[in-house]
């Protein structure tokens, strides 16, 4: 399979990595091609650089993903069917949205989110970008209002965490934390009863007069989103393990990151996700056509031009070899790939990928590779 068949015929596609390897531009790049190509595409994105945010009109911290404008998606043409929405995580954003999702009623919802003990809630969990781009991205997919939904993760080793966040939150509350401190507890021995009496006492005398009953009124209001929490976990695994995903690992020649690109491959094999390939950035490995400089020499015409021609040729050795090297090492990676897996190099366009149609061009670029 190409990107190409990839952009079309998926639902949700991730796209690891380490930091700084052109990650966010290129899920971009790909959202731009999904949708010229007709298809109702979402990328969900955790930090973009400020040049790349501007150029997909992207809000900052906005409740809502946001539209390109058509007339800039199809700027260069007739305006198609195809539509693009762009959002930046916001954690905190999200966390309310699967409060009021979870929650029976508006007014069950609003007791948790007015409690004092949401707001530390949420501040914990809005430090979890793994946590925003799960709850994110399983909510999206259930609501099928997107063709196609490219998630960039955050750049790290542990950024296929997302797959466990939403466990942890409901492990951070978990079954004996409600029955120690739920209102309608069904344990109703000595000991038990002693041990609650014991830690009330103990946060009274911590946190002030009357807190441990705040953390029974608010354990028991979250307590029934639990189920939807681990629904919302499972849900997301079979989702992201079916024939409707694709992990893309992008990378650059750069050691430290093609580490890392291996340990994400592996882990994806580990786990069994749907690895579909690498995506070689910042490379020169399609710079097949350099012309040599030894063809101006014809053209010098005194001494300064000369050593202007031998300068060129030198930088042009350099130019080659770098463009054989990475060759090289894209022809190593391609190497054991899984039957379907692919490697692909993306041309080295440098910082006209942060203009709109640079990505548009980028996007066409690794469709047609």
């Amino acid at each position: 399979m190409n990107l190409d068949a990839m952009l079309r015929d998926k639902r949700v596609i991730v796209l690891c990595g380490a930091g700084g390897v052109g990650k966010t531009t290129t899920a971009a790049a790909l959202g731009v091609a999904a949708a010229r190509a007709g298809r109702h595409v979402l990328v969900l994105t955790i930090d973009p650089a400020r040049r790349l945010a501007e150029a997909m009109g992207l809000k900052e911290n906005g409740p809502e993903p946001t539209t390109v404008p058509p007339e800039r998606l199809y700027a260069d043409g007739p305006q198609g069917e195809g539509r693009l929405d762009v959002w930046m995580l916001e954690p905190r954003v999200i966390f309310e949205r699967m409060v009021r999702k979870l929650s029976a009623t508006e007014s069950a919802a609003r007791a948790i989110l007015d409690h004092r003990l949401y707001r530390f809630l949420s501040e914990l969990v809005a430090g979890v970008q793994e946590y925003a781009a799960a709850e994110a991205l399983d909510s999206f997919l259930t609501d099928g209002h997107y063709d196609l939904i490219l998630l960039d993760t955050p750049p790290s080793r542990h950024a296929l965490d997302f797959l466990e966040a939403p466990g942890r939150l409901a492990r951070f509350l978990d079954d004996r934390v409600i029955s120690l401190f739920g209102p309608d507890s069904s344990r109703t021995g000595r000991l038990w009863q002693g041990a609650q009496a014991l830690v009330g006492k103990v946060l009274d005398g911590v946190f002030g007069g009357g807190f441990a009953q705040e953390m029974r009124t608010f354990v028991g209001a979250f307590g029934g989103l639990f189920a939807g929490i681990r629904l919302h976990t499972e849900r997301l695994r079979a989702q992201l393990a079916s024939k409707d995903a694709a992990f893309l690992l992008v990378t650059s020649p750069e050691a430290a990151a093609l580490r890392e690109a291996t340990f994400f491959k592996d882990t994806l094999l580990a786990r069994g996700l749907p690895f579909a390939g690498y995506v070689l950035n910042r490379s020169w490995a399609r710079e097949d056509g350099l012309a040599p400089a030894a063809n101006l020499k014809p053209h010098a015409l005194n001494a300064v031009d000369t050593d202007a021609v031998l300068a060129l040729e030198h930088l042009a050795g350099v130019e080659d070899a770098r463009a054989t090297a990475h060759r090289s090492l894209l022809a190593r990676l391609a190497e054991g790939l899984p039957l379907g897996a692919m490697a692909i190099a993306a041309p080295d366009a440098g910082a006209d990928l942060e203009d709109f149609r640079g990505l548009v061009h980028l996007g066409e670029a690794l469709t047609v590779a």
